[in-house]
């Protein structure tokens, strides 16, 4: 009688178990239908444009130093100097250039003698032109003397260094004074090799300088280098902005825009952008016959809170700006306002 007793228990567990699996079976699991919201990808005219980053560069960068060494007599100017060109910076010992213009002097004096003899056939004609020759030498050299004494800036700019002062023995090592021209300041932009063919000399750019928060500056495209850099297949496009002003200064970080025209493009809310996992693609839902239908997309020029698609997309499509995360492919969804 004891061993009756748990093969019962057992039986009607068992029975149990199979009526509550029989009535799981039959009730029916209703499908969950995502409710999206969803907008228009509109054709619409964008300008094409890209932004780069880079340095600003002096438009001209020269070292001002003598040809030989020398004693510096007198400095006439100091770092943050603003110099126009010819200006005298700097003057070196003068003993040289005073002997080379006494030089200078008495030959100019006889040529004037021999040139009057010469007329009158007092001397012959080789004569005349030794002493012609030996003038012409002794103005080279005084040119060039008083050009190396009399230490000049070669162009409009300011001082940016100074590496001695009166009295010092110049020795040929460092420059006197470095001048930059900053009216206009360049700027060397890596532009890539997809837009090789879109920049043109002319081109009008938009800069900002990270050191002048909420200015902007106009420039253009002065000059486009004829190679390209095999490592990073950008080519370099001089920018050339006017800086009257003269508030940008070398050194400074800018962004440059180069705009490139304007063309028809899909432009969808940048909420309908999502990024696929696993990878650097982006995707996009739209809504046909009542199922969301992923597809890839490749994503433009960004503004006003919408994207330029450059492909993926036809125009018209509507797009999933809305409960998208929950989506996959072909899976049925309930549109709502």
């Amino acid at each position: 009688m004891k061993r009756i007793i748990p093969i019962v228990l057992l039986a009607l567990t068992m029975a149990s178990c199979g009526n509550k699996k029989k009535a799981q079976e039959k009730t029916p699991v209703e499908e969950v239908v995502p409710v999206v919201q969803v907008s228009t990808a509109n054709l619409e005219v964008v300008t094409q444009e890209s932004t780069y980053s880079s340095t600003v560069q002096a438009f001209a960068v020269n070292n001002i130093a003598p040809q030989s060494s020398g004693r510096i007599q007198k400095i006439n100017v100091d770092v943050g100097s603003f110099v126009s060109k010819g200006q005298v910076l700097a003057e070196m010992d003068a003993v040289q250039l005073e002997q080379a213009g006494l030089q200078l002097s008495n030959t100019k004096t006889e040529l004037d003698r021999l040139k009057q003899l010469y007329s009158e056939g007092g001397v012959s004609q080789s004569d005349y032109e030794a002493a012609e020759l030996q003038y012409k030498v002794a103005k080279s050299t005084y040119d060039n003397l008083q050009e190396n004494t009399l230490l000049r800036s070669p162009i409009y700019g300011v001082v940016t260094a100074r590496n001695y002062d009166k009295g010092d023995m110049y020795t040929m090592g460092q420059p006197i004074f470095t001048v930059q021209q900053i009216v206009p300041v360049k700027i060397l932009v890596g532009v890539s090799e997809a837009d090789y063919t879109k920049v043109k000399v002319g081109d009008k750019v938009s800069l900002t300088v990270d050191a002048l928060p909420g200015e902007t500056f106009e420039g253009k495209v002065n000059r486009l280098y004829p190679t390209m850099d095999e490592t990073t297949h950008t080519f370099n496009a001089e920018v050339l902005v006017q800086n009257s002003n003269r508030k940008i200064r070398p050194g400074m970080f800018a962004r440059v825009t180069i705009t490139f025209g304007s063309q028809q493009a899909v432009v969808v809310p940048d909420n309908a952008i999502v990024k696929m996992q696993g990878s650097g693609q982006r995707s996009a839902f739209i809504v046909e016959d009542g199922q969301a239908i992923e597809k890839v997309v490749t994503l433009g020029k960004h503004f006003d809170g919408k994207y330029a698609l450059m492909s993926g997309l036809q125009g018209g499509e509507q797009v999933v700006v809305k409960g998208q995360n929950s989506l996959r492919n072909g899976i049925k969804v309930q549109v709502t306002e």
